[in-house]
């Protein structure tokens, strides 16, 4: 058994620095770089780029898309949250069966970013687990996937971090390519304590001045 083990581990350990040692950088646009498997096939659609490869252990798919030229530049890091959240929930809603597990925010570079997996089940048993992490800025939107079969969830974790971790953006680019203000504005539980407060005010100006009146007629 421990033969057996050891055989296994010796087999994805050399996948993986086999894997890493056949990745190139490859530019997404001025902006973002990431590594891909030299037999990487990319194609463009109307505007959208796709960039796609076989790995040892998985499938690898990076997409750009622009961003309409009409769409005005998010004010809030909580519109960025919305709009990741919103192509979360798309992704999700594009397979069947399909359910968003560990969704959780992350960080590439200087920039925010959502990371979760996709767990799709066709009803037969036939389990495949895509790995996503979504990248927001006022020019584009920008998908990394590293999909695999449920199978293979406990060996891929080397092979994809060294996917992952190879995402490289220019320096310049900051919070303020995804959002205008650092400032989130005022929080639903401000809102309604603000409102609170003025009511209270309101409420004592009309109860100070209806006892002025009573005092008046007596």
């Amino acid at each position: 058994m421990k033969k057996t083990f050891l055989i296994l581990a010796i087999l994805i350990l050399s996948a993986f620095t086999g894997f890493s040692q056949q990745l190139k950088p490859v530019a997404i646009d001025k902006e973002v770089t990431v590594s891909l498997p030299k037999a990487y096939k990319r194609t463009d659609t109307l505007g959208q780029q796709i960039y796609s490869s076989n790995a040892p252990l998985g499938y690898i798919v990076v997409m750009r898309t622009p961003n309409a030229k009409n769409t005005p530049p998010l004010k809030h890091e909580r519109d960025l949250d919305k709009v990741l959240a919103e192509n979360v929930e798309n992704i999700q809603a594009e397979n069947y069966y399909a359910s968003a597990q560990f969704v959780r925010d992350t960080t590439i570079g200087k920039l925010k970013a959502t990371t979760f997996t996709l767990r799709t089940d066709n009803g037969g048993g036939d389990i495949q687990l895509r790995n996503i992490v979504l990248l927001y800025t006022n020019a584009a939107t920008y998908i990394f996937e590293y999909a695999y079969p449920n199978a293979r969830k406990e060996m891929v974790s080397g092979e994809y971090k060294s996917f992952i971790n190879s995402i490289k953006l220019m320096p310049t680019l900051s919070r303020h390519d995804q959002y205008l203000s650092n400032a989130n504005g005022l929080s639903i539980t401000w809102i309604i304590v603000i409102t609170a407060f003025i009511l209270a005010i309101i409420a004592s100006v009309y109860w100070h001045r209806q006892r002025q009146r009573n005092i008046g007629l007596e």
